[in-house]
């Protein structure tokens, strides 16, 4: 798999797209307006316990307490097994529950880490399991254990990392071994100990010396995490487009990755360079619900608060064998999509893939198993379960920040977000209620409503007859008065001459 690096800056934002085979997987992107603290150390104050959910809210100094549940406390109370930082994918160890109100109470100052960005009217929500992520090793100051990262599954090869870093582990503190260290030798990522020892001994003396809440630890800014956790030899290119950034980039890979070097590029074309490698095009199609197949099917992808639903259909497709064949290839097609749609579009929790129904076992095997190659591309942690009786596959992706759309978009104001408004239809009978509840009210002679133009185009055209049924039923007058500013599915009712407003709706 051929894999680029391309970084885009201008006044507004800084943009990063990971290319895979020429295609943009993933997108990484800050706006110069907002702040972004994923990653950074603060000193909290514990602002309240709450002993019924577990958890607790800490004053960082952030816009809203940041949430901290009781599983993100263990590493203070327990050290944990073989396992590898998030960063890399996986899972953290299991821990036992010592409840909350034991660990800490209301006033309490501690260190905490930023694990997810606010999300939507949710603050940040933060960790006691605090890491200092380098290159090639991660420090954990509250444990004392070596960890290699499960992405190294060569038995051999994880003996050689355990026993090299063994002589050099710190005194206090645990270390992580990260994937980008499978291969490389013992003088390439030891001395990067000690940078980290020192990182986390500026962080915990700056603690000593300020007043929480306060900001301990900054992580560096996403060009340059991108370049320290991605930026590898598997990568072909890394693109830069502004001159000034890649000044930037270029002191701080000969000071850490100078054997990398050669790779980084100066961008040198006129046309933008999202535009030129046709990742703006990308990201626009990852605004849509619906994502075409190169062979006709396509998939229809829904984010709602609970849950994320991806359906699968056949679309154009109509195949050259059999039915099934037909529904298997498609699928396979999809599953392949699916892991990059979710990667693309940073779609996390709980994720429900509505896959064609198969008869055939084998076929729904091979379906998964493509899906859970192609998810293993992703570095945020991820579960996938098996079919369902109904043809269902669950999952659940780790979540860390605001999806594609949520950073993008906003609710609908012409709809409220509900995705849909009433058809004409409906408002043409409502208004016609509407008349007649007026009427029952406060009966009258004459009336005006208000009411959009293209309803009230409707009252004057296909459902005239209704509207003239009602009014000689009635036995009055009632005036339409056209508004194009209004909203499709509001209307007020007057009486006249008075002017009275006798109905809203």
């Amino acid at each position: 798999m051929a894999t680029d690096i391309v970084v885009s800056e201008d006044a507004y934002e800084i943009r990063v797209a990971i290319m895979e085979d020429g295609r943009c997987a993933e997108l990484f992107h800050e706006r110069k307006s907002e702040e972004r603290i994923l990653g950074h150390i603060y000193k909290g104050k514990v602002g309240s316990v709450l002993p019924g959910m577990q958890a607790a809210f800490v004053d960082i100094g952030t816009a809203k307490n940041a949430f901290l549940h009781v599983s993100d406390l263990q590493a203070h109370v327990n050290e944990f097994g073989e396992i590898a930082h998030n960063v890399e994918g996986n899972s953290r160890a299991a821990r036992s529950r010592v409840p909350i109100e034991t660990i800490l109470k209301k006033g309490q100052e501690l260190l905490v880490q930023i694990d997810k960005e606010p999300i939507g009217t949710k603050g940040p929500r933060v960790t006691g399991y605090i890491t200092m992520p380098g290159r090639y090793l991660v420090y954990i100051p509250t444990s004392s254990n070596l960890g290699i990262s499960r992405r190294i599954d060569r038995e051999r090869e994880r003996t050689r990392l355990r026993e090299a870093l063994s002589k050099h582990m710190p005194k206090t503190g645990g270390i992580i071994v990260r994937t980008a260290c499978a291969g490389l030798p013992e003088d390439q990522f030891v001395p990067e100990i000690k940078f980290l020892l020192k990182t986390w001994e500026d962080a915990l003396a700056r603690s000593e010396r300020v007043r929480a809440p306060a900001l301990v630890h900054e992580d560096l800014g996403l060009v340059f995490r991108i370049i320290r956790d991605v930026f590898t030899e598997d990568v072909n290119q890394l693109i830069v487009e502004s001159a000034s950034l890649h000044g930037q980039v270029m002191n701080y890979i000969d000071q850490s990755l100078p054997g990398l070097r050669d790779k980084v590029v100066l961008y040198g074309h006129s046309t933008p360079a999202f535009d030129h490698y046709g990742i703006e095009q990308e990201v626009q199609k990852a605004m849509s619900r619906r994502v075409w197949l190169k062979s006709g099917g396509y998939l229809v992808i829904d984010e709602t608060e609970a849950l994320i639903a991806i359906d699968v259909n056949t679309g154009k497709f109509v195949g050259a064998s059999s039915h099934e064949e037909t529904i298997y290839q498609n699928n396979l097609e999809a599953a392949v999509e699916i892991a990059r749609q979710i990667r693309l579009r940073d779609l996390g929790g709980i994720i429900v893939l509505d896959f064609i129904d198969m008869e055939s076992p084998s076929n729904r095997k091979h379906v998964l198993q493509t899906l859970e190659r192609e998810i293993r591309k992703d570095k945020a942690r991820t579960n996938i379960l098996q079919f369902t009786e109904l043809g269902i596959v669950e999952m659940t992706r780790q979540r860390t920040k605001e999806s594609l759309s949520s950073m993008f978009c906003t609710s609908c104001p012409y709809c409220n977000g509900a995705g849909y408004i009433l058809s004409e239809e409906t408002i043409v009978i409502r208004v016609l209620r509407g008349i007649r509840s007026a009427f029952e009210r406060v009966p009258k002679a004459s009336y005006r409503i208000v009411l959009s133009d293209r309803i009230a185009a409707r009252l004057n055209r296909e459902d005239r007859q209704r509207f003239n049924a009602l009014t000689r039923e009635l036995k009055i007058r009632v005036a339409l008065d056209a508004n194009p500013d209004l909203h499709l599915e509001d209307f007020r009712i007057f009486e006249v001459p008075s002017n009275r407003e006798v109905f809203i709706h």
